[in-house]
């Protein structure tokens, strides 16, 4: 290949790379980069509702969503390297850490065990989890995207997966603290921000490397929304059924 086919053949593939990355906000599983378009949104700025349980686990004085989501905050703020590696007795040490890894320390911040959760549900139903459920392993059955989905999907609360910039209605739907679990090809799991872009859309809380991250990816990653999980539903506190769906 002479030098100028060479050049015009690194040309074309920087364009098609830019091409992708404009569409999906994202090219790589593991490499972080925000999306260098932005929104095309350009109505006024969409302001949505918080709607929320005021439900405590641990008696704070925060709502246990907005702990979750301060929680897995921490994640970025300590710069959690991504390590997806398995660890004996479980838990990865601090500053290290998958996307998996970010909900249960979000979920520990609220006063729930997450990690103990799931391994006694995966002992009550184990025909749910399928393979895990015949060969469970404690040390890493947390830390599967396809192990919280299967969990969050009998125990937590089922919401739509559409989300529309600029609809107050739709947007109303996702709250800080849900859940949002990415499908093939790039699997992932994250929580949902209490930060909102002008367009309503919510921001996600997650780790896909190098670090955990906070921003606007919800529509630009690299797969499509499988699920959208409600934990804490607002319906369980009597007080407060704003929050129902």
């Amino acid at each position: 290949m002479s030098r100028l086919n060479r050049w015009i053949f690194l040309i074309i593939t920087a364009l098609l790379i830019i091409l992708l990355y404009s569409s999906y906000g994202k090219i790589l599983s593991g490499i972080h980069f925000p999306n260098i378009f932005g929104s095309h949104y350009l109505g006024p700025k969409c302001e949505v509702p918080q709607l929320i349980s005021s439900q405590d686990q641990n008696r704070n004085n925060i709502p246990d969503s907005i702990d979750i989501v301060n929680g897995a905050r921490q994640e970025v703020e300590r710069g959690t390297v991504y390590d997806g590696s398995y660890f004996r007795g479980g838990y990865p040490p601090e500053g290290r850490g998958a996307c998996t890894d970010v909900i249960w320390r979000a979920f520990k911040a609220a006063g729930y065990d997450l990690k103990r959760m799931i391994d006694e549900d995966i002992k009550t139903a184990p025909g749910s989890y399928g393979i895990t459920g015949r060969q469970p392993d404690p040390t890493i059955d947390f830390r599967r995207v396809s192990n919280l989905q299967v969990f969050f999907k009998r125990h937590g609360q089922e919401l739509t997966t559409e989300v529309i910039p600029g609809d107050v209605a739709n947007l109303a739907n996702w709250q800080p603290g849900d859940i949002v679990v990415f499908g093939p090809p790039l699997e992932h799991i994250a929580i949902i921000s209490d930060r909102r872009s002008n367009d309503g859309v919510p921001e996600i809380i997650h780790n896909a490397g190098p670090k955990a991250s906070e921003g606007n990816y919800l529509l630009s990653w690299n797969s499509k929304i499988t699920y959208h999980f409600r934990f804490i539903r607002a319906e369980d506190n009597k007080d407060n059924r704003k929050g129902r769906s």
